[in-house]
């Protein structure tokens, strides 16, 4: 019995599994170098630090990496699959795609300018992400439903729905929230007259982050059925 994944199945599965990885690394290193509070701290919290932040800049710029190779697989197949279909979901599938690149790029501000060192650009980018990714996970959610029951299953869909409606209902009081507190900082007292904004804030941000790891998990068994092929043409004399 097989337990990898056919075809190209292993892409997604290696983006939620290194991305997964990721955050809790991080996060382990983090708390056991007494640079956070182990309660809920902010994902960037984890990879501010050394040593954590190398461990994180180098492990979300490849989950980025990783995640332009989804997103742009699944434009392939979804293009494909539109070919036979309604011709409406190649103008979604394409805005998606954008916007899931758009999402990419941040991710990779995110992990390249520390959120204490330059916390302008770093906020920039994770709104970049966490909005650009909830709306590519819904732009894909009615994708699937366009594309049921020929490409799709129902559940597959219902489930891809009601991740992303969890999604989006947790990025709004994240950004909210976040917008709320006066400073930027890694430690938090209860006490504090914006720990509560944190707490919710941060819940949040945990929430869409694997909202998305799981989200991707579902791509799984579309790329089974797809393989790549590479081909070299040389032309000229040699």
């Amino acid at each position: 019995m097989r337990c990898a994944p056919r075809g190209l199945g292993f892409v997604p599965f290696l983006l939620a599994t290194w991305s997964s990885a990721a955050f809790l690394i991080s996060y382990v290193v983090a708390v056991l170098a007494g640079h956070v509070d182990p309660f809920l701290p902010y994902i960037s919290d984890t990879g501010t630090t050394p040593p954590e932040s190398g461990i994180f800049g180098l492990m979300i710029n490849f989950s980025a990496f990783l995640g332009a190779a989804t997103m742009y697989t699944r434009y392939k197949i979804v293009q494909k699959q539109s070919q036979l279909g309604p011709r409406g979901t190649q103008l979604l599938n394409a805005v998606s795609l954008g916007l899931g690149l758009a999402g990419c790029v941040g991710m990779g501000i995110v992990a390249n300018f520390q959120e204490l060192a330059v916390p302008v650009v770093h906020d920039g980018g994770a709104l970049l992400a966490f909005v650009c990714g909830v709306v590519y996970t819904l732009l894909q959610s009615v994708i699937s439903y366009k594309s049921h029951p020929r490409w799709n299953s129902l559940s597959t869909c219902h489930t891809r729905m009601a991740i992303s409606a969890v999604s989006c209902a947790a990025v709004v009081p994240m950004i909210a929230c976040a917008s709320l507190i006066s400073i930027t900082k890694l430690e938090w007292n209860p006490k504090e007259k914006d720990y509560v904004y944190h707490v919710v804030s941060a819940v949040c941000e945990w929430t869409v982050a694997f909202g998305f790891i799981f989200y991707f998990l579902t791509f799984i068994q579309d790329f089974q059925n797809v393989t790549l092929r590479i081909s070299t043409e040389i032309n000229g004399d040699l």
